[in-house]
């Protein structure tokens, strides 16, 4: 009967007002959640088919629909903590449970995922966030390399690790020298006195050694022999020689002063093509760079002064970790107080090819499903997803304005349906009241 059909099409439509409603109220409640994703819900409508022409019509009814909107993306929010992390496009930041912390390697815990994130070290220094969220990585080889891993399973992903009481060190592995000898010490009737320098390297525990150099001229009976030999010692050693070496130098008028030829009398060989020395201490091999032929950079004999020009290495003593942060690309790097930085994770963008067809769980992360496909590991703005981005958090994707709006349009259908019922009762009354 077309009165019963209304009657069930009203209860309906309560019901689905209902659960619009009770969609917008979670948006409005997590207006300022750090990472929500806003909840629609759409209505589709039942359609009972009848003869046609037949004069009666049954209504159907509505059913609603609620959908997770997890593709669209709330603003980026500054704060003031590196470890407040968000994406800037696609793409989310891998995570786990706390509580499976301790069974995550080897992938056994399925793969949870997060927008967004404001990740401190725990006692551990495990980073996480206060709702046990851990943030996962690929860890870095000790030269800061990413080894090559599996980008469709998490089994190369592990909780990302910073400890507080840090300490590192880089060893020296490339010294440039730049020094001026003085050309009149070749001369005759100089006085043929060694030149000392010392240079300072650090070695492979972060002690500090030196390389004493010794430039000791060679001094003509006539004119002027513009050659010196010079003497490199390792203190690391206890002042053995590594290397013995005769330099001459040019002295026409194009390249005067730069080197013109390098023999190597004991020791790393020289290599005139990038004008380095292959050298080894007692940490092993550094490379010492003299300068090539002809080039004014590096080891030059002009006037009469001896000087250092420029003399610069690498390394670093040990040092205590000062600040982790994470850049656009996803690395993780330490730096440590003697302005020595080291990368030690790598944090891939998960992607999957429908966001949407996620599942939501609690404290805005997410899990692969059949309808949201498989997951990838991207490098940071690679592909489709976008960069990392440190000392920010993304804020809800809930518009206040709109959920009230929609409130106001969810109650005036719900009111109308509630008087379709009404309506149906006193109708149905009426029918009763014909028999008396």
């Amino acid at each position: 009967m077309s009165i019963s059909s209304s009657l069930s099409a009203g209860v309906a439509g309560l019901s689905a007002n209902a659960t619009r409603l009770a969609t917008i109220s979670d948006n409005i409640a997590n207006s300022g959640t750090y990472g929500y994703k806003r909840v629609s819900t759409d209505f589709e409508s039942f359609v009972i088919n009848q003869a046609r022409g037949a004069g009666t019509y049954s209504a159907g009814g509505v059913r609603a629909s609620s959908n997770r909107l997890i593709e669209e993306q709330g603003p980026l929010v500054a704060t003031n903590n590196a470890l407040d992390l968000a994406i800037s496009g696609r793409g989310m930041l891998p995570v786990t449970s706390s509580v499976s912390l301790g069974t995550f390697s080897g992938g056994q815990q399925p793969l949870m995922m997060t927008t967004t994130g404001a990740f401190r070290p725990d006692a551990d220094g495990v980073l996480k966030t206060e709702s046990g969220l851990v943030l996962l990585g690929w860890p870095a080889s000790a030269d800061g390399t990413i080894p090559v891993l599996p980008r469709d399973t998490v089994s190369g992903l592990s909780p990302v690790v910073i400890n507080a009481n840090q300490t590192a060190g880089d060893p020296t592995t490339a010294i440039n020298l730049g020094v001026n000898l003085p050309a009149s010490s070749t001369e005759a009737g100089a006085p043929g006195s060694p030149l000392p320098l010392s240079v300072e390297y650090f070695g492979n525990l972060g002690t500090s050694d030196t390389l004493d150099i010794t430039f000791t001229p060679t001094v003509p009976a006539t004119a002027a022999s513009n050659t010196w030999t010079m003497q490199i010692h390792d203190s690391a050693q206890n002042g053995a020689l590594i290397g013995e070496y005769t330099l001459t130098f040019d002295d026409t008028r194009t390249n005067g002063g730069t080197l013109a030829s390098v023999t190597t009398v004991s020791g790393g060989a020289y290599n005139p093509t990038d004008g380095t020395l292959g050298l080894t201490v007692a940490g092993g091999p550094i490379t010492m760079t003299i300068g090539k032929l002809g080039d004014p950079n590096g080891l030059t004999q002009l006037s009469n002064s001896f000087a250092p020009t420029a003399i610069t290495k690498d390394g670093s003593p040990v040092g205590n970790l000062t600040t982790v942060e994470v850049d656009e690309n996803g690395y993780v790097t330490a730096t440590y107080d003697t302005g020595f930085t080291r990368r030690i994770y790598q944090v891939p963008v998960v992607d999957v090819p429908n966001p949407n067809g996620l599942i939501a769980l609690n404290n805005q992360t997410f899990q692969v499903s059949p309808e949201s496909g498989s997951f990838f590991l991207w490098d940071a703005g690679d592909g489709p997803t976008g960069s990392v981005v440190g000392y920010a958090r993304e804020g809800s994707a809930t518009d206040v304005a709109a959920e009230l709006t929609s409130l106001i349009q969810t109650q005036r259908a719900y009111s109308s349906n509630a008087k379709v019922i009404q309506t149906v009762d006193e109708m149905l009354q009426e029918t009763t009241n014909i028999k008396r």
